[in-house]
């Protein structure tokens, strides 16, 4: 009688490496996933993992290491954490206006023109009063 098939995403990543015999430590080399990163996919410990994109790398380089597919692995993953689906597809903090980024720029391009500025009048002063 075979046991009964996973039913988490963690448990079948967990069942497909220990079927090929890959040591988690092999993984992690590979994937240049932590260890303990990979210990909480396989508990499905969501809490213990960054969350958004970088989880679902993981469970794709995972999938990928022991052989499973992991597009489907990834889409078996959103399905179980509908919440990091919700907090993957959105950024982090607000995205920067790109006009506001090169006003700052040019400013900050400004100040230091005036800088090297001043400080070339203040040499030549020096050196044209001596």
């Amino acid at each position: 009688m075979s046991p009964p098939p996973a039913t988490t995403v963690g448990a079948r990543l967990r069942e497909a490496r220990e079927q090929r015999a890959i040591p988690l430590r092999q993984i992690a080399d590979r994937t240049r996933i932590s260890i303990v990163a990979l210990e909480a996919l396989e508990r499905n410990d969501v809490k213990r993992l960054p969350g958004g994109i970088f989880t679902r790398a993981f469970v794709r380089a995972y999938a990928a290491e022991v052989g499973l597919d992991p597009d489907r692995a990834v889409q078996e993953f959103l399905a179980q954490f509908p919440q990091d689906a919700v907090l993957a597809g959105g950024p982090s903090r607000p995205i920067e206006d790109n006009e506001a980024i090169e006003s700052d720029r040019r400013m900050a391009d400004t100040v230091i023109r005036l800088i090297l500025l001043s400080l070339l009048a203040g040499v030549v002063m020096y050196f044209g009063c001596r």
